[in-house]
């Protein structure tokens, strides 16, 4: 699946399942009720930047194209082609990646700050200018207060539209700003058959990623060209060793955490380690077994490793070997 792209939401034409979300924000603008700021919530891989750029596109004037859904364009309109070329000069975007193209930690605050000029102006050509933050919980401290100033003074035929996975961590004052918009999971049938049908998969593993992804579309094909098929059956094997570790197949697998791509194979291992045990934890619970309190523990350490190695520049062999040695001592309570 290494070779499998996934499209950036600006280029997505299509999005399923959410149809009550994009005609609840469609009645409110063809109504003159359009609010100042939108939080599209929901978990990760549901749509919601999807849908961002769709509303932008309508709001900065492109006419509705049924073939592409409710909030569809014609990707042929000068609208959509500005969009998709990132230079319609109504739009402004602020997202982790940086002008090199290479992902930051945060949204920084300098970002954030543009958009205070940006919605001091007038529309250059469009009926509104539209401002996408692709995800609030990446905004630093003070770039979130940046924002809370925009939020607090509503720029006219200005609309704000803000993807949270995780509202919860967003300030009250920023939440209580805009109007929410919930996005819901494709379900897992649907999402089996959205990835099956984009890679190269059989059922069954379609079937196993539409479950990691928790019935997330995005997710799910994220997941698939992060190759965490190989990654989920590494761990399965893992587990399954416990309470010997395969030192020969960890080292090998630590070679995946070198480059610019390790940290993330490391943190997608780590993620189906921590997915892995919570089952069978639950699944003893659940049958009367005792003496859970190891699992539970290194399941906490599968939580925390990815962060701290991150953060610390841990060597990412030796949280590995870490990890393992917390299941080990699990397996043999």
């Amino acid at each position: 699946m290494a070779d499998l792209e996934v499209p950036h939401p600006r280029d997505v034409q299509h999005l399923d399942g959410q149809e009550l979300a994009e005609a609840a924000f469609e009645s409110a603008r063809v109504r003159g009720r359009l609010h100042h700021a939108w939080l599209l919530t929901g978990p990760e891989g549901v749509g919601k930047a999807t849908f961002a750029y769709r509303a932008a596109r309508r709001l900065l004037g492109a006419p509705a194209y049924a073939p592409n859904g409710t909030l569809g364009a014609d990707p042929d309109h000068p609208v959509a082609r500005q969009v998709a070329a990132r230079s319609h000069p109504d739009l402004l975007v602020l997202e982790r990646e940086g002008p090199d193209g290479k992902p930051r930690k945060v949204i920084p605050v300098d970002d954030a700050r543009k958009l205070a000029e940006f919605f001091s102006k007038s529309p250059a050509s469009a009926p509104h200018r539209v401002a996408i933050v692709d995800a609030a919980d990446d905004l630093n401290v003070n770039a979130a207060n940046a924002i809370l100033k925009t939020l607090e003074e509503p720029p006219p035929r200005g609309v704000m539209l803000m993807v949270s996975h995780s509202p919860g961590r967003l300030l009250p004052t920023i939440r209580s700003r805009c109007r929410r918009l919930a996005f819901h999971p494709l379900g897992i049938e649907a999402t089996a058959a959205f990835v099956a049908a984009r890679a190269d998969l059989n059922p069954e593993e379609a079937l196993r990623l539409a479950h990691m992804a928790e019935g997330a579309p995005g997710q799910a094909l994220s997941l698939a060209a992060a190759n965490a098929l190989a990654m989920d059956d590494a761990a399965r094997d893992l587990l399954a060793d416990l309470p010997r570790i395969d030192e020969t197949r960890a080292l090998s697998l630590s070679e995946s955490f070198r480059g610019g791509q390790g940290q993330a194979q490391f943190n997608l291992l780590f993620d189906r380690l921590a997915a892995r045990v919570h089952r069978l934890t639950t699944d003893h619970a659940a049958q009367g077994f005792g003496r859970l309190d190891r699992w539970a523990q290194a399941w906490e350490t599968l939580q925390r490793l990815p962060r701290e190695a991150e953060a610390l520049n841990l060597d990412r062999a030796d949280a590995l070997f870490t990890a393992l040695t917390e299941l080990r001592q699990a397996a043999q309570t």
